[in-house]
C-alpha cells in the first residue's frame, strides 16, 4: 500500500500517540480514519443496509437504491425488493442476477432490502492452492484471517473448474427468507472465467450480518452468476482486505419496524445460505 510522510508539529504528534494508547488503535489507523473523515472517503469501512435477522423474518422491502448504495462502496453484495434475485458490485458496477438466469446493470433506482458494501483496497494478494470444492476453498481464506473478530472483503479471479450458484426467486407477499428460499433456482457450469467476491463476517453480529464467509460470483461474460453454494479451481488470484470499521443504516419501513427481531436466525441463515434445495440445472 502506499505510504505517507509529512511533518506534523509536536502537539500533534502528542495527542496522536496518547489517542492512540487510550484507544488501543495503531497511530496509522488512527491517522487513516482522520484522513478518511476529512476528505469524506469511507476508507476502510462497511456499510450495510437493514439487518440478516430482517431479512430472516421477510422484511423484503426496498431500503435504499442503488445510486445510493454506491456512494457508500463500489464492491458488495445484496439482493433486491420482494428477493427478487441477487446482487453483486465490483469495479463499480452493480449487476442483477434473476432467477431466470438473465443477467443485466443494476438501474440507479432500483431499491435494495439488505446489500453490504465497502471500497474494496486489498491489502494482499496470492495466488490460491488448488481447491475441490468451496469447504477447501473458504479454508484456505481461513487460514489467511488472523482473527475471528474483524471483518474482511475478498476477491476472487480466475477460470473456475465448476461453480455451483443459486438465485432467489421473487417471494410471495408475507413469506419468510426460509419459505422464499425453498424454491430457489440453482445452476452449475463447468470451467467458467469470472469474478467472485464476498465478506467474512463474525459470528458475535449474528442477527445483524451473515456470519462466516458469504459469496456472489459473476462470470466473465457475465451470463452466469448468483449466490455460491459450491465451487472448485486452481491458480484463482485472491484480493484480501481487513476491515475494520462497519456501519449499518437502520431501515424505518413499516415492516421492519413491526418486525419481531428477538429470535437467534443462524440456523435459518444457515439453511438458507448453504443448502442445497434442488439439483442444479
Amino acid at each position: 500500500m502506499p505510504r505517507l510522510s509529512c511533518d506534523i508539529s509536536q502537539s500533534l504528534w502528542d495527542a496522536l500517540h496518547a489517542a492512540a494508547r487510550e484507544s488501543g488503535e495503531s497511530v496509522a489507523h488512527l491517522v487513516s480514519r482522520a484522513l478518511a473523515d476529512t476528505l469524506q472517503v469511507d476508507h476502510g469501512t462497511l456499510f450495510q443496509v437493514s439487518t440478516s435477522g430482517a431479512l430472516v423474518e421477510g422484511v423484503f422491502d426496498g431500503v435504499v437504491s442503488i445510486n445510493t448504495l454506491r456512494e457508500h462502496g463500489n464492491f458488495g453484495l445484496g439482493t433486491f425488493v420482494d428477493l427478487d434475485g441477487e446482487m453483486i458490485a465490483f469495479d463499480g458496477a452493480f449487476h442483477h442476477m434473476r432467477s431466470d438466469g438473465s443477467i443485466r446493470a443494476a438501474r440507479e433506482d432500483e431499491q435494495v432490502p439488505f446489500a453490504i458494501v465497502t471500497h474494496f483496497a486489498p491489502q494482499e494478494t496470492a495466488t490460491l492452492a488448488p481447491f475441490a470444492d468451496i469447504g477447501e476453498l473458504c479454508n484456505q481464506l481461513d487460514s489467511r484471517r488472523e482473527t475471528d473478530n474483524l471483518f474482511f472483503a475478498v476477491r476472487l479471479r480466475g477460470r473456475f473448474a465448476r461453480v455451483h450458484n443459486r438465485i432467489a426467486c421473487k417471494a410471495h407477499p408475507h413469506e419468510t427468507l426460509l419459505q422464499a428460499t425453498a424454491k430457489q433456482a440453482e445452476f452449475e457450469t463447468p470451467d467458467v472465467a469470472g469474478t467472485m467476491i464476498g465478506f467474512w463476517t463474525p459470528a458475535y453480529v449474528k442477527g445483524i450480518g451473515v456470519p462466516g464467509w458469504h459469496l456472489h460470483f459473476l462470470s466473465d461474460d457475465q451470463r452466469f452468476g448468483g449466490h455460491v453454494l459450491d465451487c472448485a479451481g486452481e491458480n484463482i488470484e485472491l484480493a484480501l482486505e481487513r476491515i475494520d470499521d462497519f456501519r449499518m443504516a437502520i431501515p424505518e419501513t413499516a415492516a421492519f419496524i413491526a418486525a419481531d427481531l428477538s429470535h437467534d436466525p443462524s440456523a435459518a441463515l444457515e439453511t438458507a445460505e448453504r443448502a442445497q434445495a434442488r439439483p442444479p440445472r
